[in-house]
C-alpha cells in the first residue's frame, strides 16, 4: 500500500492496485525466469506502480534498456519488451530478436504495449519478419497513474502536440478509456461539464463506450459528483507564466520527472569541520517529491516567499524536541523518548533537505534577471503595454538568452493581446531566426498553429474582457496567508482554475459572454445512474470533483485548486487528472522542431 494514495476523499490505491494486479497476471503467463527489455520512457512511470520488489517475486531477474544490436546475455527463460507502441521502437525488438544467438538455449519472447496494442506496429513486426518469435503480444492499459492522493497523469508527453498540431485523436481516447476504468472501479460521475473541443470529443467517446457496455450495469456507488473535462487550449496563457509556489519553482529550475527531481549534490553534502570541499559529490542528489513526507505536503503548494518562515519554526520545534532527552529521567521517560527517535530524525532530515532545495531556489529567485523577467511578465497579465515590442525581449534576444525563455514571454505577450499586432509578430520572428538560426522557422509555424504565438484576428484583443470578468488581476495578494487562488502566481489567478471555481460557485451561466469568447464549446452532460445509487449528500459534506486538463497541468494549478478544496465554505474538494504534468519550458519543448 502507498500510504500518501489514500489520504483524500478519494482512495487512489484501489487504482494501483487494480494496475499491480493486472500486471501480475501478465508477468504470470510466461512461467519461468524473465528479464524485461524496457522502453526508457516507460520507466519512470512503472516506478510509481511496482517497484522492483514486486517483479522479483514474479521471477524478473533481468532488466535492460531497450537498445540496438544484441540483447545482453542473461541465463533466463522469458525475455519480455514492454514498450510504447512506436514504430521506430519496433525496429530496435527485431534488431534484438534477430541477432539472438541461436547456439544458445532458446528462450521466449513476448511483447507488452502500454498502453494499447497498435496494428501498425505488429505489421512493422511482421514486415521485419520477427512477428511469429513473440509468444505473447499484449496490451497494458497503464492510462492514468496515481501520482499522490489528488493527482493522476497519464504521462503523455506528446499529447498537446498531437491534439492541437496533428489532429491526431490517440491520446483522447486513452484519456476517455481511463476515466471508464476510474468510473470502473469509483461508480458512475453523475455529471460531466466540458469546455473545449478535446473536452467534447472524450465526453463523446465515453458516452459511446458506456453504450458498447449496456450489458453490465456499474452497482458501485459514485464517489465523484461532477467531472470537468478542460482543454488546454482555453487557457494558454497560465503555463506561460513563470509558477511561484515552492513545488512549482523546483519544477521551473530543476524539472520534477515522476515525481523526482536531481538537484546539485553540493549543498546536500555533509559538512565537516575543517573540510576543504576536496571530496564533495559529483553525482546529482535525487529526492522523490510527494505528500508521503509531512514536510513537503505542508510547504508544496505555498507561494515560496511563505516558505522561509515555515521552515524557521519547523527547524525550532525538532530542536526542542531533541532538547526533551535532557529532561528524561526515568526508565519510561527515556523509552518513550527512544521511541520516538526514528520520527525526529526523519523530520530533522527532511528540514535539512528542504532548506538546502530552497536555498538553490532563492539563489536564482534573488537573481536581477529573474526579477527583470517576472516584472515584463507581470506587466503583461496585467495588460500593460501588451501590443508593442518589449525592450526587455529584444535584450534577451540580443544577448542571446535560451531561446525557450524568449518564446515563453513573446507567446506570453502574445496570447495577453489575443495575437500581435503583424508587424510587432514580424520584427520578433526576424530577430529569433537571424539570431538563433533558421532552422527554428518550423517551431515558430508550431507555436502559431497552437495558438500560442500568432497575428491578432480582426484588430480586437479580448483579453481585457477574459481579465475583468474572470478576475485574472488581483493587484493586494497576501501571499503568507493567501484568501485568492491568484498567490499562485503573486497577482494572477490561473483562468482554469477561475473557470472551475465559478462553475462550482455560481454555475457557469454567470460568464456566458467569457466562455463564448473562449476556444471551443461548453456543455454539461448527465449520466443516469441506477436506483439505490443516488447520492444523498450529508449537511456540510463537499461535492468531489474530478477534473481533467487535456493537454497537460502545471504544479502553480495543482496548488490553486488543492486551495480551493481546502476553504471552510468551499463546498467542493477536487481531485486532478491530466495528460502530463508540464511547466512552460517542458510545454514549448515538446512543440518545438528537433533539428534532423
Amino acid at each position: 500500500m502507498a500510504a500518501h494514495l489514500s489520504y483524500g476523499r478519494v482512495n487512489l490505491n484501489v487504482l494501483r492496485e487494480a494496475v499491480r494486479r493486472e500486471l501480475r497476471e501478465f508477468l504470470d503467463k510466461c512461467a519461468g525466469s524473465k528479464a524485461i527489455v524496457w522502453d526508457e520512457y516507460l520507466t519512470g512511470p512503472f516506478g510509481l506502480i511496482a517497484q522492483y520488489s514486486l517483479l522479483k517475486e514474479h521471477e524478473v531477474e533481468k532488466m535492460f534498456t531497450l537498445k540496438g544490436n544484441r540483447l545482453p546475455a542473461a541465463d533466463v527463460k522469458n525475455i519480455i519488451f514492454f514498450v510504447r507502441p512506436r514504430l521506430e521502437l519496433m525496429d530496435i525488438i527485431a534488431e534484438n530478436v534477430l541477432s539472438e544467438d541461436r547456439r544458445g538455449p532458446a528462450r521466449d519472447f513476448h511483447i507488452l504495449f502500454v498502453p494499447r496494442r497498435s496494428l501498425l506496429c505488429e505489421q512493422r513486426l511482421k514486415d521485419l519478419g520477427v512477428l511469429g518469435s513473440f509468444i505473447h503480444r499484449e496490451e497494458y492499459s497503464l492510462d492514468l497513474i496515481p501520482f499522490d492522493g489528488d493527482l493522476l497523469s497519464m504521462e503523455s508527453e506528446s499529447a498537446f502536440k498531437e491534439c492541437y498540431l496533428e489532429s491526431d485523436q490517440t491520446s483522447l481516447y486513452h484519456a476517455a478509456k481511463g476515466l471508464m476504468t476510474l468510473q470502473a472501479l469509483y461508480g458512475t460521475i453523475p455529471q460531466i461539464f466540458g469546455k473545449g473541443e478535446c473536452a467534447r470529443q472524450v465526453a463523446n467517446m465515453m458516452i459511446r463506450m458506456k453504450r458498447e457496455f449496456t450489458g453490465s450495469q456499474n452497482s458501485v456507488f459514485p464517489v465523484f459528483d461532477n467531472l470537468l473535462l478542460l482543454d488546454r487550449n482555453v487557457d494558454l496563457l497560465t503555463p506561460l507564466a513563470t509558477q511561484l509556489t515552492y513545488e512549482g519553482l523546483i519544477d521551473e529550475i530543476y524539472g520534477i520527472q515522476n515525481s523526482y527531481v536531481k538537484l546539485p549534490p553540493e549543498k546536500f553534502a555533509p559538512k565537516k569541520q575543517g573540510d576543504s570541499g576536496k571530496d564533495l559529490p559529483t553525482e546529482a542528489k535525487k529526492l522523490q517529491l510527494n505528500s508521503a513526507e509531512e514536510l513537503y505536503a505542508e510547504i508544496r503548494d505555498k507561494n515560496f516567499n511563505a516558505v522561509g518562515s515555515v521552515l524557521s519554526k519547523k527547524a525550532k520545534v525538532i530542536s526542542a524536541a531533541f532538547e526533551e532527552r535532557h529532561n528524561a529521567k526515568t526508565v519510561g521517560e527515556i523509552k518513550q523518548f527512544v521511541s520516538q527517535l526514528p520520527h525526529m530524525q526523519a523530520a530533522r532530515g527532511s528540514l535539512a533537505n528542504h532548506t538546502s532545495i530552497a536555498e538553490l531556489i532563492k539563489d536564482v529567485t534573488t537573481s536581477e534577471d529573474f526579477f527583470d523577467k517576472l516584472t515584463v511578465e507581470q506587466e503583461f497579465m496585467s495588460g500593460i503595454d501588451t501590443d508593442k515590442v518589449n525592450s526587455y525581449v529584444e535584450d534577451c534576444i540580443a544577448q542571446k538568452h535560451p531561446l525557450i525563455k524568449v518564446l515563453r514571454l513573446i507567446c506570453l505577450q502574445s496570447v495577453c493581446n489575443s495575437g500581435l499586432k503583424q508587424k510587432v509578430l514580424d520584427y520578433y520572428r526576424r530577430e529569433i531566426l537571424q539570431t538563433y538560426g533558421y532552422e527554428h522557422i518550423l517551431t515558430l509555424y508550431s507555436l502559431e498553429k497552437a495558438g500560442l504565438l500568432r497575428p491578432q484576428a480582426g484588430g480586437r484583443n479580448n483579453y481585457p474582457t477574459i481579465r475583468k470578468t474572470l478576475r485574472l488581476w488581483m493587484d493586494d495578494v497576501n501571499e503568507q496567508n493567501p484568501t485568492d487562488i491568484s498567490y499562485v502566481y503573486s497577482g494572477y489567478a490561473p483562468l482554469s482554475v477561475r473557470l472551475a471555481q465559478l462553475l462550482s460557485r455560481p454555475g457557469w451561466r454567470s460568464i456566458e459572454e467569457v466562455l463564448r469568447i473562449l476556444p471551443g464549446p461548453h456543455f454539461e452532460e448527465r449520466q443516469p445512474l441506477p436506483t439505490g445509487l443516488q447520492k444523498k449528500r450529508q449537511p456540510g459534506e463537499n461535492r468531489v470533483t474530478l477534473i481533467f486538463f487535456l493537454g497537460g497541468v502545471t504544479y502553480a494549478e495543482i496548488a490553486a485548486l488543492r486551495f480551493l478544496s481546502q476553504l471552510e465554505d468551499g463546498g467542493t474538494e477536487y481531485v486532478i487528472a491530466t495528460t502530463k504534468l508540464m511547466n512552460g519550458t517542458s510545454w514549448i519543448e515538446s512543440l518545438m522542431e528537433k533539428p534532423v
